[in-house]
């Protein structure tokens, strides 16, 4: 009988496999690097072949470590980096070209061409994401106008596109599948969350052939299998989901009201809204959190921050107050406050709920008694207090209060930070036992499909709270906070407009 379900975790710098068993726990993780290319300033690629070779051979690794054979894998579950883009020969497999990574910012000014025509507001009230180079569609447009005869070759039904999940679902069944999920096609800027079908008016005027999108499917439903290479035999190939809407399911924030916050280089915040999506009107994506065969669809609210641990690394190596990233918790730990002090680390602007690019760092309150250890302190603030911001944002779309976060990121293993973040919400901060969530949310939606799980109430009873954070901080206390903040963001905003 299988033991296990397989998840792959292809990310933007690494891919990573884990092996699951029927308990949620982690067996065995291998993990593989891959090389950035740079064409040009603000341009960000991969080669789609670097990320398959790598995202297979951890996979074999993770079996290898655990002493697993391919029959003891129920399932196989992927989760990915979104909005990254790839086009493909469907005849030999071979990419045209590069995949253009979701950082890539080549697309802006036919961002800016969509804008100054007004179609923004239809790719808004139809996608509900914003007119951005961040998603799918525009960088799909760019490699049919950029590519020698990739658009000829696309018009005669020669290529295929796909997000990371798509190109990996492609090869793993050996060219037999080409599917993408609800949540991927969600972030491509060409699918309609509130129909559920590709956009025949989007793809008119982004000029995109309808032929060339995969066939889009549930979250959890069995797609089909593997070849038997590279496995030796097939395995249900089952589950797939965006990164961020993965590490939801795998917190089991399975009810309208929850939400998780993922700690990186900077932090997503979701929010289940249940099965309506909800416009914001407050510069928050509307988005698809996940669809299980025969149901109907979830969705979310999502915010992001642009810089949450990246402020940790720029103290590091920027400031060189801290030789490591670890060492700002007993640093910010040794002061009982900032001592007036608040920092913005709009380093790249202000992303959700502000979307303002010209915002830029700022430290605010400075006296003679500052030392590196208030500035360390103002960092975590201001990781906490720019979570805060996203979830007031998400109040007033929804009008749903926050009655606890789930937490998980690199970052969530600071305990100073997690008992601040409950300070500034108001609510208590939930660690939970398994922190590898994304992958865990992979291996969740595979494994319901194939009846390795029973249905969510057991996803539900396997998730633990390793730690909880409740807030000490008096109702004043936070009043002053939030005040002192507001007027550091001021501060900071419309900085690099000259005005």
């Amino acid at each position: 009988m299988a033991r296990f379900i397989l998840a792959l975790d292809q990310g933007t710098t690494s891919s990573r496999a884990i092996l699951f068993n029927d308990a949620g726990k982690p067996v065995s993780v291998a993990q593989q690097e891959f090389p950035q290319h740079f064409p040009r300033p603000g341009w960000v690629e991969h080669d789609p072949l670097d990320i398959w070779r790598s995202q297979r051979d951890t996979a074999l690794a993770v079996l290898a470590q655990a002493g697993a054979s391919p029959s003891d894998v129920a399932a196989i579950g992927i989760t990915n980096q979104r909005e990254t883009t790839v086009l493909w020969d469907r005849r030999t497999g071979e990419p045209v070209h590069n995949a253009i990574v979701w950082q890539c910012r080549r697309t802006a000014a036919l961002c800016d061409t969509i804008k100054a025509d007004g179609f923004d507001a239809t790719l808004r009230a139809k996608t509900g994401l914003v007119t951005d180079a961040y998603f799918s569609g525009t960088k799909v447009a760019w490699l049919l106008d950029n590519v020698p005869g990739v658009r000829a070759r696309a018009e005669a039904g020669e290529l295929a596109f796909g997000t990371v999940d798509t190109w990996l679902l492609w090869n793993l069944s050996g060219g037999a599948l080409h599917i993408t999920d609800v949540t991927n096609a969600g972030r491509t800027l060409l699918y309609n969350i509130y129909t559920g079908d590709w956009d025949d008016e989007i793809l008119a005027y982004l000029k995109i052939p309808r032929g060339l999108l995969p066939e889009v499917r549930p979250s959890s439903q069995v797609y089909g299998e593997t070849v038997t290479n590279p496995f030796g035999t097939a395995i249900p190939l089952a589950g797939m989901a965006g990164d961020q809407q993965a590490a939801m399911f795998g917190q089991a924030c399975l009810k309208p009201g929850m939400a998780k916050n993922t700690y990186g280089t900077g932090s997503f915040v979701l929010l289940n809204t249940g099965t309506e999506g909800v416009p914001s009107n407050s510069g928050l994506l509307t988005t698809i959190a996940w669809q299980l065969s025969g149901e109907p669809v979830i969705y979310a609210l999502e915010g992001s921050v642009f810089i949450a641990g990246a402020a940790v690394q720029w103290l590091r190596d920027g400031l060189q107050i801290i030789n490591s990233a670890p060492e700002i918790e007993s640093l910010a730990a040794s002061v009982e406050g900032t001592d007036g002090v608040y920092f913005v680390p709009a380093f790249v602007g202000l992303g959700a709920p502000y979307w303002d690019p010209y915002a830029r760092g700022t430290l605010v309150g400075i006296t003679r008694g500052t030392t590196r250890a208030h500035i360390a302190r103002a960092a975590l603030n201001a990781i906490a207090l720019q979570s805060r911001d996203v979830l007031d944002a998400m109040h007033a779309d929804s009008g749903i209060s926050l009655s606890a976060l789930r937490v998980d990121g690199g970052a969530a293993a600071n305990n100073l930070l997690m008992q601040i973040q409950a300070d500034v919400l108001g609510v208590p901060v939930q660690r939970p036992a398994v922190t590898e969530t994304t992958a865990l949310g992979a291996a969740y939606l595979a494994g319901l499909a194939v009846g390795f799980w029973p249905g969510v109430e057991a996803l539900e009873a396997a998730w633990s709270v390793e730690r909880t954070f409740e807030p000490r901080m008096s109702e004043s206390e936070r009043a002053a906070l939030l005040e002192g903040w507001r007027r550091a963001i001021e501060r900071a905003r419309d900085w690099a407009n000259g005005e």
